[in-house]
């Protein structure tokens, strides 16, 4: 079964020079929680994906940054 990635997400983390450490952070996750996340091993939470958006992507919509390619 093909695992979900988080494109979008992965690409504006990308623009504005976030790493994985700065998401488990605002999270209160380890960093290898945010990997396995953006790999698709597990699901984000809705309230971290809140917590995404509303830190660091105010501008973008929660469709867009947490569209998924499987």
């Amino acid at each position: 079964m093909p695992r979900r990635r988080y494109i979008n997400l992965e690409a504006e983390m990308a623009r504005k020079g976030l790493s994985k450490k700065d998401i488990a952070e605002v999270l209160g996750v380890r960093t290898a929680t945010v990997y396995d996340k953006l790999k698709g091993k597990h699901p984000f939470t809705l309230d971290e994906v809140l917590k995404i958006k509303n830190k660091y992507f105010p501008e973008f919509t929660l469709e867009y940054l947490f569209y998924t390619e499987e």
